[in-house]
């Protein structure tokens, strides 16, 4: 299980799967755009009318967002807040968090409602959460010791120092 200071790594199978399932959560809610960020503030998946939007700024707004509410929730003595909810003039937010490390975003607008969106990210949600657990256990078992350190955790100071001299 990964943290939510991990990073994850996406395999082309389970990219086009998480894919798949946005698209058809996108079509099934009525929304107009989907996001999944993790909880670094990496956007990881979209789909729906992007094309007008600050993608990075929102995905990482998303996450301080999640780790803001996270905070409210331990003052309160929650756990995390799963779900949040924002209503604006036109359009609405939906925020849920999936399997501990992803963030789900669903904007949408009078097409739609509260209502069926809940309704179709709650099926939704389980579907992805198997997938970023299939992905946490590949990247587990493909992950050797020694491995997972950077290229450059054997160079030092003095090695650099003697490059440049």
């Amino acid at each position: 299980m990964l943290g939510p200071q991990s990073t994850f790594v996406m395999y082309d199978e389970e990219f086009k799967r998480i894919n798949f399932l946005i698209e058809k959560l996108l079509r099934e809610s009525n929304s107009k755009v989907i996001f999944l960020v993790d909880k670094n503030g990496q956007l990881i998946a979209a789909t729906g009318e992007t094309e007008h939007l600050d993608t990075t700024s929102l995905a990482s707004l998303t996450a301080g967002n999640i780790a803001a509410t996270g905070g409210l929730a331990k003052l309160i003595g929650e756990k995390e807040f799963s779900i949040l909810f924002h209503e604006g003039e036109k359009d609405n937010l939906h925020i849920s968090i999936i399997g501990t490390r992803v963030i789900l975003v669903i904007i949408f607008d009078q097409r739609s409602s509260l209502g069926l969106v809940r309704l179709r990210v709650k099926k939704a949600s389980n579907e992805l959460a198997a997938i970023f657990d299939e992905l946490a256990k590949k990247a587990e078992s493909e992950t050797k010791p020694g491995q997972g350190e950077s290229p450059f955790a054997e160079i030092t100071d003095d090695d650099i120092d003697n490059l440049f001299s």
